[in-house]
Formats: structure tokens, C-alpha cells, sequence
């Protein structure tokens, strides 16, 4: 099988496994630098450049497309699909899962567990919305923040109000949820392959931050999850439409709450923690369902 990665930076820990998950299993892959492919649109003909090369022969394309240039990596995708090339991950439920609203929008339509979250564009609106998430304190969030960027805690309701009037401000668009205070800065990584979850994680946070992000000084430790942990999961990357994702859950008094669908999960915490091979059940899912032609949303914006 050939096998395309989407990936800026080749020598990130995940890349790498998946790299050699792939070639141990006798497959060619090669990574594709996502700035570097461009897309050329003609009638019954889509096909994808990299360096001025027309991209020809894959059988399979694994998305890894960085935060800061979703738009553009999913417009490389796209024409990937539209080619015939299957896709571990489809554009469309990575552009679902990347838009924060709009996944807590589909998640509490689906009756998934959620913290309180409110979302207005009035400045005028600021008290309002966090009292309806029941704060301060409340976490603001950006909506296109990654990593735990662009996430503050604001345990007044003077400073939420300084936050959110300085966010709006800059003209960027923002959402306030409760703080789920019995978490104790940590959080719950499920990591969802084919609809199973294969591993997972309890990640904590550094001294003094409340963000549990790994890449964030945090610590991650293998954990035993509830069956209503293990089906919020399993649920969420359904209806995100992923095949491969890691869930984030909080711990609360009322259950496990998701906080993010991550649709590019990294590898090297969950693989340290757990001492599991994802990179190997990741290729041998791709081995399993990669079809010529078989994009669901092939052609869908």
C-alpha cells in the first residue's frame, strides 16, 4: 500500500512512529509537507502538485494537518478525496471537530455530557453569559486556540469580564464555560481508533496551571476508564464522523464532561503512558478500510 502523510514538521515524535508503524508493515509512505502541495482545479480532473509534481498512486492519505492552517490543509485534503484517495480522517470531520462551537453545538445536540458554555458577540452581553455558565469562576477560550492557547481561568467575575471585553476587543471570537473545580487539574485522554477506545490517559497539570496539556508541562499516567467514560467517548468521535481521535473528558460530579475531539491526536504521551503501539493500530486500521473511491463526503465542502 502507499500511504501519504500530511505533516509540516516530518521529525515530530508522531510522525515518526507513524512512519515506521507503516513501513514494518511493508507499506511506502511518504510525508508531504502541507504548504508545499497545491491543488489544481479542472473539470473532471482534481489532482494535487508537491513541489510542482502531480501527486499519483496513493491509496491512502493520513491527515495531520497543524491547527494554525486548517483551512488551507483542508483544502488539500479535499482534493485528495475528490481524487478517490481515502482518507483516515475526512476534511469534513476535521473541519467539524476544529470549529469548537460547532462541535459542542453537534455533542449537546447528541446528548453528550458538556460543561456549561455560552457564546455571544456583544461586549454588552459579558455578564450575562457568565452567569449562565453558572461563574465566576469561568474558563474562556478561544475559539481557535489549540494546546491549551488561548485558554485562561478567570475566578472573578471583574476579571472574566476584563478577559472577555479584551478578547472582544481584538475582534476574536471566544466561548465561556463553567469551571468543573472537583476535575483538580486533570483531565481524562481517550483515545478512539475504528470506534474502540484502545487507550487512555489521565493527564495533570504543571503546578499551578489548570490546563492539563502535555505540551504545557503537564503529566500524563495510564488510567482505568468507567464504561460511561469509555461510551462518551466512543459516542463523540461518532458523531464527529473520526476514525481516529482523542477525546478529552472531564471527571465531574455529574460525569464525565468533554472539553475537545482532537482529530490529530499526538502519540508520544499516550504511547509512554500506556506502552501500547497506537502507530501500529493506526496503520492496521488504514490497512483494514482503505478503499479506492470509498470517501464518504468525497466532493463535500
Amino acid at each position: 500500500m502507499k500511504i501519504a502523510m500530511l505533516a509540516r514538521n516530518p521529525d515530530l515524535y508522531s510522525h515518526l512512529r507513524l512512519v515506521e508503524a507503516a513501513q514494518a508493515r511493508g507499506h511506502e509512505i511518504d510525508v508531504l509537507n502541507t504548504l508545499r502541495c497545491t491543488v489544481n482545479i479542472a473539470t473532471h480532473r482534481p489532482t494535487v502538485s508537491y513541489n510542482g509534481a502531480t501527486v499519483t498512486g496513493y491509496d491512502a492519505v493520513i491527515p495531520r494537518i497543524g491547527a494554525s492552517i486548517t483551512h488551507y490543509g483542508l483544502a488539500i485534503l479535499r482534493q485528495f478525496e475528490m481524487s478517490g484517495v481515502w482518507s483516515l480522517n475526512e476534511s469534513v470531520a476535521i473541519g467539524r471537530s476544529r470549529d469548537k462551537l460547532r462541535s459542542m453545538q453537534i455533542l449537546a445536540k447528541h446528548g453528550l455530557g458538556l460543561p456549561l458554555t455560552a457564546f455571544a458577540h456583544d461586549p454588552k452581553q459579558t455578564e450575562e453569559i457568565i452567569k449562565a455558565v453558572n461563574g465566576p469562576p469561568v474558563v474562556i477560550k478561544l475559539l481557535e486556540g489549540t494546546q491549551g492557547i488561548g485558554v485562561v481561568l478567570a475566578e472573578t467575575m471583574s476579571s472574566a469580564k476584563s478577559v472577555i471585553e479584551a478578547f472582544r476587543g481584538a475582534n476574536v471570537n471566544i466561548m465561556v464555560q463553567e469551571f468543573i473545580k472537583e476535575a483538580g487539574g486533570t483531565d481524562i485522554r481517550a483515545l478512539v481508533i475504528g470506534g474502540k477506545v484502545v487507550a487512555a490517559m489521565k493527564r495533570t497539570g504543571a503546578p499551578d496551571d489548570f490546563r492539563s496539556n502535555l505540551h504545557r508541562g503537564g503529566s500524563a499516567a495510564v488510567v482505568k476508564i468507567t464504561p460511561e467514560e469509555r461510551s462518551t467517548a466512543v459516542r463523540a468521535a461518532r458523531w464527529m464522523g473520526l476514525n481516529v481521535c482523542g477525546v478529552d473528558m472531564l471527571r465531574s460530579n455529574h460525569g464525565p464532561v468533554i472539553m475537545e475531539v482532537n482529530s490529530s491526536p499526538g502519540l508520544e504521551g499516550i504511547e509512554e503512558a500506556t506502552g501500547k503501539d497506537i502507530a501500529g493500530q493506526i496503520i492496521a486500521f488504514i490497512e483494514a478500510h482503505a478503499q479506492a473511491g470509498k470517501t464518504k463526503t468525497r466532493g463535500k465542502g
